[in-house]
């Protein structure tokens, strides 16, 4: 590439003073991929980046991956019914599915199943609610497993049945109060001995969750319930027989049934965070409503601006301790009767109730991997070193020992210190990992100066844009970690040369993985490719940095910048000017998303566009897309962010923004595309990933 072109259920009952809207205007969409990252972030890189806008999990049991194969807590832990606990699916087979049609299969069968659930799948019809049968967990594979559109029901009789660690959203159909589609997430209908756990709800039609007809032994447990009408509904019946355990649950932006709970015999919620946002659309009418002759049991709670708090009926009891009430109003009630004691039942471990929202905010929700019981192949490690103390002295050497067709990962240790020279990773060689092995990713350097006009040793002419690139990775499952790879081609001095694009690193594969690299260049630093025109390639970047100038991240690419530092860079004359994304993605295609990132550097204000289109070659049946969402631009971007290129008008392909903050965003206008929340819920991480789960296995 040039620098300057290419060829390119009823309600029920409310207390005084609740309020609904006719229409919801602003649904918020929470997102948290995060694949387990031990590794910390270096203070700035040598161009004086900031830290991107995650934090890292705490140590605790928050932060621990979800395993398929465990066993509930809470009332769903204890035996009855001729139940022993709940278990779902364990000692089935496991079965991993991405169709809609395979979920169901396996979700209804008699047998037991441990079922993964590793992509999207959208309901059809809209608002179908799988009948999940006895014996089954249902999980989500990392962060990848969403059920849009729709979700589960469990019937009479249902039991044993595990809920984890999926996202489950967007059945919504334009009526906040919708009376009309009974479109939950999760409705239970005389269940019992049910786990629904690290799960995240939001944007139903209905309900989050419905707990209805006499469901018992039921958990539910570190889920988001986010912007919904209807949290969390527990009734429906005339009996007061069900035990039931709410903890550790994050209630965000819902207005009613907080949950609401209606004749349950036991009802033991402790360590919930409930939060009602000041100045938006969605405004709490109550919070933990104990109905009829509900016996509740209210533990060490936190509530945040919400209105009534804690409301129970006359005929109810309700005990509360421990909990604490920040900008709240309204009903804040207890008393009514003797309580139970939970620990009568099941052992269980209160948290203070000031630590609750911080622990609940880092810990509710799907994980970002699973301890599934199944067995992989043991990794190779090969080892590089400079001084002579590794396998090898280079780590080109060390490719080159990896067996043609390998299935197992392979990783290659290299020790600190800065290796000049190429390295190219053949697509007969897959599952090779580049990992440097100093305290950080400066410690580890690949680095080479090859530009496009770079002519071949064996005179045979220039290596080209694709050819420049210090690493280029052509194998399925590429992995980068702790390191730089750097292009430090000298612009200035080669002003005379045609073709000054100098990649770093360049990827044409499928489920690449970089992970808390520095990729660092001036022009086309980041080449994110594909093997073919009509072949997928996935990338995900995780706590990375990418430091150019212009097109400085291009290619065709499915590829995410996630929780990332994206610093811009003055050419080589001094001068501020540039483009972040040049993308070429192919019809049908899903191109760049970068996703609570920073956009930052030291240029000059309104230097930089956001991206503009690269037909490669002319290509007119191209449709290149860049989604920005989350993110905090600095001042260097320009208020009317994106530009053509070569011919090609940026409004006839996919450019947009969503949410971002910082000096550098701006407004909706003709110039500056925003998604709705409609739109920018289908433009999330998985969406692009597609049912892969990024790990470092």
């Amino acid at each position: 590439m040039t620098a300057e072109r290419r060829t390119a259920q009823h309600t029920p009952h409310m207390p005084a003073g609740s309020s609904h809207r006719s229409r919801r205007t602003r649904l918020g969409v929470a997102i948290a991929v995060s694949t387990a990252l031990a590794a910390g972030f270096a203070a700035t890189t040598a161009n004086g980046a900031t830290e991107p806008r995650n934090t890292p999990y705490p140590a605790s049991s928050a932060a621990s991956p979800v395993r398929a194969d465990e066993a509930a807590d809470g009332f769903a832990s204890v035996d009855a019914l001729g139940q022993d606990g709940t278990y779902g699916g364990r000692g089935g087979e496991t079965v991993t599915v991405r169709t809609l049609a395979d979920l169901e299969k396996y979700a209804t069968a008699t047998q037991p199943y441990v079922i993964v659930v590793a992509a999207a799948i959208t309901m059809d019809p809209k608002g179908k609610e799988i009948k999940v049968a006895s014996d089954k967990t249902i999980i989500g594979s990392g962060t990848s497993g969403h059920i849009v559109g729709g979700g589960f029901f469990l019937g009479q009789g249902v039991h044993n049945v595990i809920i984890r660690n999926l996202t489950i959203r967007d059945s919504y159909a334009g009526t906040w109060n919708d009376k009309e589609h009974d479109w939950d997430a999760i409705q239970m209908d005389g269940a019992h001995h049910v786990w629904i756990d690290h799960n995240d709800l939001r944007n139903m039609a209905d309900g989050l969750i419905d707990s209805r007809k006499d469901t018992t032994y039921l958990t539910v447990s570190w889920n988001r319930l986010q912007h919904d009408n209807k949290a969390f509904g527990i009734g429906w019946t005339e009996n007061t027989t069900a035990d039931i355990t709410i903890h550790h649950n994050w209630f965000h932006e819902t207005e009613q049934r907080n949950p609401s709970t209606d004749n349950v015999a036991h009802a033991h919620l402790y360590n919930n965070f409930l939060q009602d946002d000041p100045g938006t659309d969605i405004t709490s009418s109550y919070g933990n409503y104990a109905r009829g002759h509900t016996n509740m049991v209210l533990e060490n709670s936190y509530f945040d601006g919400l209105n009534n708090p804690v409301t129970r009926d006359s005929t109810a009891t309700l005990v509360q301790r421990g909990s604490v009430f920040a900008g709240t109003s309204g009903r804040n009630e207890s008393g009514g009767g003797t309580s139970f004691d939970p620990r009568s039942y099941y052992a269980y471990t209160l948290d203070a109730a000031a630590d609750v929202p911080a622990l609940v905010k880092a810990g509710a929700g799907p994980r970002s991997s699973i301890a599934a019981a199944t067995t992989t192949a043991a990794a190779t490690t090969l080892t590089v070193a400079k001084d002579g103390s590794g396998q090898y002295g280079s780590v080109q050497a060390a490719v080159n020992a990896v067996p043609a067709g390998n299935t197992a990962r392979t990783v290659i240790a290299i020790a600190p210190g800065t290796y000049r020279e190429l390295v190219k990773i053949p697509s007969t060689k897959q599952n090779v990992t580049l990992q440097g092995t100093g305290p950080s990713r400066k410690s580890t350097v690949i680095v080479y100066d090859n530009a496009s006009g770079t002519q071949k040793p064996d005179g045979s002419g220039p290596y080209g844009t694709g050819g420049s690139a210090t690493v280029a990775a052509e194998g399925d499952g590429f992995q980068a970690r702790n390191l730089t790879i750097a292009n430090d081609f000298d612009e200035a001095s080669h002003q005379d040369m045609s073709g000054l694009q100098a990649v770093a690193l360049r990827t044409a594969a499928d489920k690449v993985f970089l992970d808390s690299i520095i990729t660092e260049g001036d022009q086309d630093t980041l080449l994110l490719d594909t093997a073919a025109k009509d072949r997928l390639g996935r990338v995900y970047m995780k706590n990375s940095y990418v430091v150019g100038n212009v097109d400085f991240i291009f290619g065709r690419a499915s590829a995410v910048i996630d929780a990332s530092v994206i610093t811009l860079k003055k050419r080589w004359n001094g001068s501020s000017a540039g483009y972040v994304t040049a993308p070429s993605t192919a019809a049908g295609r899903k191109g760049f998303l970068i996703n609570n990132s920073t956009v930052n550097g030291d240029v000059s204000a309104a230097t930089f566009y956001l991206g503009r289109p690269w037909h490669a070659g002319g290509d007119a049946t191209l449709d290149p897309m860049t989604t920005v969402r989350d993110s905090t631009l600095s001042a260097a971007i320009r208020p009317a962010p994106w530009t053509d290129m070569s011919g090609f008008s940026w409004k006839d392909d996919r450019f947009a923004e969503y949410r971002n903050d910082g000096p550098g965003a701006g407004t909706a206008s003709g110039d500056r595309p925003q998604l709705s929340d409609t739109g920018a819920a289908g433009q999330e991480v998985a969406d692009w990933l597609e049912g892969w789960t990024p790990s470092a296995s």
